[in-house]
């Protein structure tokens, strides 16, 4: 067992990773199972496959049917959820600290015991398509996806989480057991819990659940993205231009990421943020606009959103370009310095008041760093961000001036790229 202040950690012999964090003042308690692979991992031609199998745990295990599975996280109050990510697919439940040993039952039921009946392949696979037209009818969701389909093109970060039609038709029960006997194995899972427990407890559960478990994942690791500057527009009538508008951003562990961090809180992170106090209050051409930043485990995005008339567009789209521009010419001054720094180290300690949130933090600090780190530390890389340092990012990642520019509704023009020279 390794202990390092705030957390502890053990790993069983089949390499399965165990992390806590006691939290002393609560009742609730979080565990997660964080499988490292996702929609990232899939080949061209199983896009979606992650996602589908996240469905299909929930259809019944060999303990326990769907309707039991529910019953059973009900009955105590609970909370028992499952999403995927680019590069991993996450199993959590959240229930007081007297119920862990079900949730651990519970997760170990879905994760190793998952029935996949051929006949909930069918009917989850028409599930998933009525989800994807669910996205298609939300284009301010929509327009995301589009954006790193169009910076990333067919590298594996830029297919859509969800899959495509022709893809998850073509997806069955062999497919998706031959996936996870590939993916699903002990060395690549992560188990963190935070909130109302005693390590050791933990461990015991863990093992007794997961301890059998054996083999070892198959991965290959594909080649970093590498983004592209252009410009596409997906021709709609609707009642507003959703636009995305940005550029290739940092890797999730990058040395720069707390400046990045301030970038973006001074670009779009919030109501006192240059985009959203500029186009919004003081123009009104806007309802909805922020920036933010996804970061994966070898490059990243930073990328503005704003959803605007088509009336507006061009002149929406210029002044972000022209934000841009300000921020990587124009020094910041320091009293805006300071307040984006308070302001992050705010949303940092309020947003790990909770168990889910400690859970999550555990999960992804040891998948990408190989350790975790306290909230003193996080409060000293966001102190230590410098104006020279934040300069220096901005003339990196804007350099040369042109953003890739994606957008979904009517518009009259659709520029060749976003440039900001």
């Amino acid at each position: 067992m390794a202990s390092d202040g705030f957390y502890q950690k053990e790993v069983l012999d089949n390499g399965l990773v165990i992390l806590t964090e006691k939290m002393p003042a609560v009742r609730s308690v979080s565990i997660g199972v964080w499988i490292q692979v996702g929609s990232r991992q899939e080949e061209q031609g199983q896009a979606g496959i992650s996602h589908f199998i996240e469905h299909m745990v929930f259809k019944g295990t060999e303990k326990r049917t769907a309707e039991e599975i529910a019953t059973a996280i009900d009955s105590v109050g609970g909370v028992l959820d499952a999403f995927t990510s680019r590069e991993y697919t996450g199993f959590n439940a959240k229930v007081l600290g007297e119920h862990l040993s079900l949730a651990v039952d519970l997760l170990a039921d879905l994760v190793l015991r998952a029935r996949l009946d051929p006949g909930d392949v069918e009917k989850e696979r028409e599930v998933i398509l009525q989800e994807i037209k669910m996205v298609e009818d939300a284009p301010d969701d929509q327009i995301h996806d589009l954006f790193t389909q169009t910076t990333w093109g067919d590298h594996p970060l830029g297919r859509p989480i969800l899959g495509r039609r022709e893809t998850l038709r073509q997806i069955g029960r062999d497919d998706i057991v031959h996936y996870m006997d590939r993916h699903y194995r002990p060395d690549r899972v992560i188990i963190s819990v935070a909130g109302d427990l005693d390590h050791q407890g933990v461990v015991d559960l863990v093992a007794a659940a997961f301890g059998g478990w054996g083999g070892r994942a198959r991965c290959e690791a594909s080649a970093p993205p590498v983004s592209r500057i252009t410009a596409v527009n997906e021709d709609r009538d609707l009642s507003q231009v959703h636009v995305c508008l940005g550029v290739g951003g940092l890797a999730y562990a990058h040395r720069d990421r707390y400046t990045l961090s301030v970038l973006n809180t001074i670009l779009g992170g919030g109501m006192s943020s240059r985009l959203f106090q500029n186009i919004r209050e003081k123009r009104g051409l806007v309802y909805s606009i922020y920036s933010y930043t996804a970061s994966y485990s070898d490059g990243g995005l930073l990328v503005v959103y704003a959803g605007t008339s088509n009336d507006h567009y061009q002149e929406v789209v210029g002044l972000i370009q022209g934000e841009f521009r300000a921020i990587r010419d124009e020094p910041v001054i320091s009293t805006e310095f300071r307040r984006v720094k308070d302001q992050l180290k705010g949303n940092v300690l309020l947003g790990l008041e909770g168990t889910s949130s400690r859970m999550t933090r555990l999960a992804k600090m040891y998948m990408y760093f190989d350790r975790c780190f306290g909230l003193e530390e996080i409060i000293q890389g966001i102190e230590e961000v410098t104006p020279e340092r934040l300069h220096q990012l901005t003339q990196s990642l804007f350099d040369g001036g042109a953003c890739t520019l994606a957008s979904i509704g009517r518009i009259l023009q659709v520029s060749p790229s976003g440039q900001t020279t």
